[in-house]
C-alpha cells in the first residue's frame, strides 16, 4: 500500500473515530442520582404567613414567596425542542405557560425578574407577567422582548446597576453582572421582537444577579456562571442560588474564580446549584442534566463538593417544584 493510501486511511479512521465521540458525547449525559441525597428537604405546609420559600423550576426560574409577596425570576417554561431551537423558530407556549404556571400555585405575581434576555430566560416572561398582573423587569433588551409580544408599557421597568427594589417584606438589589464566556447570542435586542423567531434573535442584552434580603435573612441568585471581579465585595448572602451551566467546560482556574466571586465573597454559608438541567426538555418530565457535548454536571458538581468541604460550605439541591425554606438548619 503506497503512502498516500495509508495517509489517507488514518485521515478516515481519525475522522470516523471523531464522529463516534461526538455522537456519544451528544448521547450521553450525567446521572442526577448521586445527588439527590443533597436535596433540601420540602418545607413544612401550609405556609407561615411572611415565611419565606423559594421553588426551583428549572433553569433559573426561582418562585419566592412569603404568603404575602411573591416573586419570578426569569419565569421560562416553554422550553422548545433542541431541533427547534437549532433548525426551526421558536415561540412562547400559552398553553403551556398557563399549565405550569397553574402547577406552581401561581396566580398573582409582583415582579417578574429576567436575569438576562437569553431565550431560556426571557422567552415566556412576558406571557408570565401578562398573566399574573406582575410588572415585568430587566434589560433595555428584555424590554424589546415584552414591545414585541405586546406588554403594556406601564407594565415594564428597566434594571438598573445598584437599584433597590422593595416589595412588601423583601428588598432587591440589583447587581450588574457578565454572562458565562461563550460568544453565542450576545449584544443588544435592538427592535421590538416579534416571535416566532430563531433562538439566537434573543440575544443576552446585559446580565444581572440579585441580592435578595428577606425579614433579616439574604441570599444571592446567580444565574448565569459569569461574574464582575470584586462586585460583590463587601456584600454578605448567607445562601447562593449559584448557576452552574457551562461550568463543567471551563477550567479549575475559571471555576476557581468563579466560587471565590460569589461564594466567598459574600462569606456563603449554603450553595444551591441551579441552571444545570437540560432546557431542551419538558418540564412535565423529570429534569435531567445537560448532555456531555455542552456541559459536565459531573465536573461542576466535583468542583463545588470539593471547595464546600474545605471551606465549611453547605453544598445542597433544591428539587424543581418543590417549595423549600432556603435558610433551613441555618443559624442567622
Amino acid at each position: 500500500m503506497s503512502i498516500v493510501k495509508r495517509v489517507a486511511l488514518l485521515l478516515l479512521l481519525a475522522l470516523l473515530l471523531g464522529l463516534a465521540w461526538l455522537v456519544w458525547r451528544f448521547q450521553a449525559r450525567p446521572s442526577l442520582e448521586p445527588y439527590l441525597p443533597l436535596a433540601l428537604p420540602a418545607a413544612a405546609a401550609p405556609q407561615p404567613a411572611g415565611e419565606l420559600r423559594v421553588t426551583f423550576l428549572g433553569v433559573s426560574s426561582l418562585l419566592l414567596s412569603d404568603g404575602e409577596t411573591a416573586l419570578l425570576t426569569d419565569g421560562f417554561f416553554t422550553r422548545p425542542a433542541g431541533r427547534e431551537v437549532l433548525l426551526g423558530k421558536i415561540a412562547p407556549d400559552r398553553a403551556l405557560i398557563a399549565r405550569s404556571l397553574q402547577r406552581a400555585g401561581i396566580a398573582k405575581l409582583d415582579a417578574v425578574i429576567a436575569l438576562h434576555s437569553h431565550y431560556d430566560h426571557a422567552m415566556d416572561s412576558p406571557e408570565v407577567a401578562q398573566r399574573t398582573g406582575a410588572m415585568l423587569l430587566g434589560s433595555a433588551s428584555t424590554a424589546q422582548i415584552a414591545r414585541g409580544w405586546g406588554l403594556a408599557p406601564e407594565r415594564m421597568q428597566l434594571l438598573q446597576d445598584g437599584q433597590v427594589l422593595r416589595y412588601g417584606r423583601f428588598e432587591i438589589t440589583v447587581l450588574r453582572s457578565r454572562h458565562f464566556p461563550h460568544p453565542l447570542a450576545m449584544g443588544e435586542i435592538t427592535e421590538p421582537l416579534r416571535p416566532p423567531v430563531r433562538a439566537d434573535a434573543y440575544r443576552e442584552g446585559g446580565s444581572y444577579q440579585l441580592l435578595v434580603k428577606h425579614e433579616g435573612r439574604s441570599l444571592l441568585i446567580a444565574g448565569s456562571a459569569g461574574f464582575v471581579p470584586e462586585r460583590l465585595r463587601g456584600l454578605q448572602a448567607e445562601v447562593v442560588y449559584l448557576g452552574i451551566g457551562g461550568l463543567g467546560g471551563k477550567d479549575e482556574a475559571y471555576r476557581a474564580d468563579y466560587w471565590r466571586e460569589t461564594v466567598q465573597l459574600t462569606q456563603a454559608k449554603r450553595v444551591i446549584p441551579i441552571h444545570w438541567d437540560d432546557f431542551t426538555l419538558p418540564l412535565d418530565q423529570p429534569l435531567r442534566p445537560g448532555r456531555l457535548l455542552f456541559d459536565d454536571m459531573e465536573a461542576s458538581m466535583a468542583f463545588l463538593q470539593r471547595r464546600a468541604a474545605a471551606e465549611g460550605v453547605e453544598l445542597r439541591l433544591a428539587l424543581p417544584w418543590q417549595a423549600v425554606d432556603p435558610f433551613a438548619g441555618l443559624r442567622r
